[in-house]
């Protein structure tokens, strides 16, 4: 096949005195062209050399080294140390011979493509994304009806936004709304509308960069009259992973249905807040939330009003009370104004929100 006749693939390397994500070492232009796309696919900009003595320079500080079959020789023959993460990469059916190269070279599989494209994409956006510190992922959901659990959710969200990069994930298709509840909902990017019709690996900055954003917090919620309404698996799994990985704090606003998929959301979730109000009735909501949690290792409350003390709601719903807030006057017309319940860092709600994030169980 003439080489010369494929459509030209953007060689952007990473800076040769900047350790890459992945080294790729080959002069094969046919295995570049396959092999860029997927690299682009994972989010990574490697640094590309073609000469087996390049590669000692870059060797040790690459988080995955993809080694051509072209060059697999002469770098075995310089003995580099050996790695995790060495793979060797052919374009073709792969000759006995190259598995005994691959084991002088120490890589750990051969890879061939494009058969193996799908796999090398999904190697690639792991490995390049282990040394990104994963975000604490916060569920909010109410004990009762009207608790205010939405409410909270977005009030610790742009808390959060103002220390960390910070997501909400909107995972209650019959609520408000995340984005509308923050004056998001004529915001462009990504919503659960389009999400939920893909497949694939969703990778971390892929999703933060798609999110409609606003003073650092990215929200993921849903359009306006759409026809789907429907959470899918799939999705939520790839979505909340992308958003740990992807932001420093991520909240979830959970439904209070009890289907599979909820159970599912929430322990996935480092910690779960349980919204309730300081009555008997809210009490009681609680106390049967918890139950439906009772495997989860970190649940606690967020206690709306003072007539009753924190202590005894503790002990009556069989979980700490994390935060205990009055109602904040003015909220319904900061929502109203787009400006979303978090005004300022004064206010019940604020020290709600700090509360949450600083003072829960380590």
């Amino acid at each position: 096949m003439d080489t010369r006749a494929l459509t030209p693939v953007s060689t952007r390397t990473a800076p040769p005195d900047e350790p890459g994500a992945a080294l790729v070492v080959t002069g094969d232009e046919l295995l570049l062209h396959e092999l860029l796309p997927l690299t682009a696919a994972a989010d990574v900009t490697p640094q590309v050399v073609d000469r087996a003595e390049q590669a000692l320079v870059g060797w040790s500080r690459a988080r995955v080294v993809l080694v051509g079959l072209d060059r697999a020789g002469e770098l075995a023959a310089l003995g580099p140390d050996y790695r995790e993460h060495v793979y060797l990469v052919a374009t073709a059916h792969v000759p006995d011979d190259a598995f005994r190269t691959a084991l002088a070279l120490g890589a750990r599989q051969v890879v061939e493509l494009p058969v193996s494209a799908g796999w090398l994409v999904d190697l690639l956006t792991d490995l390049t994304e282990q040394g990104a510190d994963r975000g604490q992922v916060v569920g909010v959901i109410g004990g009762s009806g009207g608790a205010g659990a939405t409410t909270l959710a977005c009030a610790m969200g742009q808390w959060a936004a103002r220390r960390t990069t910070a997501a909400l994930v909107d995972c209650d298709p019959q609520g408000p709304g995340l984005d509308r509840m923050l004056g998001m909902e004529r915001c462009e990017g990504f919503r659960w509308d389009a999400l939920c019709r893909t497949t694939g690996r969703l990778s971390a900055r892929a999703l933060r960069d798609a999110l409609p954003r606003r003073d650092g917090l990215g929200v993921l919620s849903w359009y306006v009259g759409a026809e789907q309404q429907t959470l899918q698996a799939f999705a939520v799994r790839e979505a909340l992973s992308a958003a740990r990985r992807g932001h420093g704090a991520v909240v979830v606003d959970l439904p209070r249905s009890g289907d599979r998929l909820v159970a599912e959301i929430a322990a996935r979730c480092d910690r779960l807040v349980v919204v309730t109000q300081a009555s008997l009735v809210g009490v009681a909501g609680a106390a049967r939330m918890r139950g439906r949690f009772a495997d989860h290792p970190a649940v606690g409350l967020a206690l709306r009003g003072n007539d009753l003390e924190g202590g005894d709601v503790a002990r009556a719903v069989g979980a700490p009370v994390w935060t205990q807030m009055r109602d904040q006057r003015g909220l319904d017309e900061a929502v109203d104004l787009g400006l979303g319940p978090l005004r300022s860092l004064r206010g019940p709600l604020a020290r709600a929100a700090q509360d949450l994030w600083d003072g829960g169980p380590a």
